[in-house]
């Protein structure tokens, strides 16, 4: 029986009315070499032939390779207990709080995961997360755009990852905001001239830190020198790696956003993902999406409410502040849970471990012929190197024999084909790393 509710008579009925002949008639207003083949579908499988169709198809992706590629998205431990306990029925199948007196649970739990974020990134509050790390960005620049009032220019800095630069493109493309990209310097960031770039029209500089390239900076003087032209300053960092580093809460920054896959989210071919949103307490009103605040009630009982936004957020959309009104409430309880499991010293262990192997592995992969660092600056867990050939290549010749060497530069960077940006984790061991350093040296 199929699913369609409609007979063939009723189904050509509805066509007389409308007056055309075929469904087909009903999409020729688009063009011919849009739209579908054809409308024949096949026969519908059982249940054990789609599972079986499927299964073959899943066969085809490569998933026992070794991976060293990075560029914003790294696979890290993820301990047992975050399935187990995201997959309770009363995480897993809870819905968008719109009532706070029957949703204290995960009304909670996201009060604690923006508790931990404001922790982890010694900022002043928090939402409940935004969709991925790009789209953090691009509401971070339009909080910036609105405190600024009638500031449209926004100064971003061309090592922050090129997804996130491509999306921000995207999202504004439509808006009267003028983007404006400061050149990297051989992967570093041109502090001076993204200060040069500044101005009186200017409303936000955006950095990332890392950056794309793996390299850390401090950006304390550069958001100093944004403050005193009364721009404020958005940077994106590497949850995992702020355990180490010093935070944007000591470097002065007045929005911190993440990409939080690092956080439980496994890679899982492209997502779902987290992005984090955090801020100072005086741009608390312009921060999108929820915001949970702990109350008590007439009891003196603790309680859990959305709080600090008007219901024009989430019913009016010409009076609210973003077009984002939910989050990613799942992911992030993930990310809680994680952070919660790890600690303080867990964070900073991960954190280390990754660093330890990324130090190591480019110490070893500088030893072979032709190979060098594309700087001297500090570096985390991920570094680029220039190679003697083109990094496609590298990475072509190394798939076959089941690694997967980084991510290569040329793809985003123009004069930069023969640069590879390769990342390590706590997951990787370091006979990976000798047999890695073995093989590249072999087609080098």
């Amino acid at each position: 029986m199929p699913y369609t509710p409609h007979t063939a008579e009723e189904t050509q009925a509805m066509l007389d009315v409308i007056g055309v002949k075929t469904i087909e008639d009903l999409f020729a207003d688009i063009p011919a070499d849009m739209r579908p083949k054809s409308f024949d579908l096949p026969q519908g499988l059982s249940e054990m032939e789609a599972c079986a169709y499927f299964e073959k198809l899943a066969g085809k992706n490569k998933t026992d390779l070794v991976s060293f590629l990075g560029a914003g998205f790294y696979n890290h431990y993820i301990p047992k207990a975050i399935d187990n306990l995201v997959g309770r029925g009363e995480f897993y199948t809870a819905y968008t709080p719109y009532q706070p007196e029957s949703s204290q649970g995960t009304l909670q739990a996201i009060f604690e995961f923006q508790t931990a974020v404001c922790n982890l990134l010694e900022m002043d509050a928090a939402n409940a997360s935004v969709y991925d790390g790009g789209t953090a960005i691009f509401e971070a620049i339009m909080m910036a755009v609105r405190a600024g009032r009638k500031r449209k220019k926004i100064v971003i800095d061309e090592s922050v990852n090129p997804i996130y630069r491509e999306m921000v493109d995207t999202y504004t493309s439509n808006i009267d905001i003028d983007i404006v990209v400061v050149p990297h310097t051989e992967g570093l960031s041109n502090v001076e001239a993204l200060k040069a770039a500044i101005d009186k029209d200017c409303a936000a500089v955006v950095v990332q830190n890392p950056n794309f390239f793996g390299n850390v900076q401090d950006f304390t003087e550069l958001f100093e020198h944004a403050h005193a032209n009364k721009a404020l300053g958005i940077i994106s960092v590497y949850p995992v790696m702020q355990s180490v580093m010093k935070t944007p809460g000591e470097m002065g920054a007045d929005i911190a956003v993440a990409e939080a896959q690092s956080l439980g989210q496994p890679l899982s071919f492209g997502g779902p993902y987290l992005g984090v949103m955090s801020c100072t307490k005086k741009l608390i009103r312009q921060i999108p999406g929820r915001i949970v605040g702990r109350t008590e009630d007439v009891d003196g009982k603790t309680g859990y409410v959305l709080t600090l936004q008007a219901r024009e957020q989430h019913i009016r959309r010409a009076k609210a502040t973003s077009n984002i009104c939910s989050n990613q409430a799942l992911c992030a309880l993930r990310a809680l849970i994680h952070m919660s499991l790890l600690g303080p010293e867990g964070l900073i262990r991960t954190a280390e471990l990754s660093m330890e192997r990324a130090h190591y592995l480019a110490d070893r992969l500088t030893m072979i012929e032709g190979v060098e660092l594309l700087n001297d600056a500090p570096f985390g867990n991920e570094f680029a190197i220039r190679l003697p050939i083109n990094a496609e290549e590298a990475i072509e010749a190394l798939m076959e024999k089941g690694f997967v060497t980084g991510y290569p530069a040329g793809r985003s960077y123009e004069g930069m084909d023969n640069v590879l940006l390769v990342a390590c984790t706590e997951l990787h061991s370091f006979e990976q790393i000798g047999v890695f350093t073995e093989l590249l040296g072999g087609i080098l």
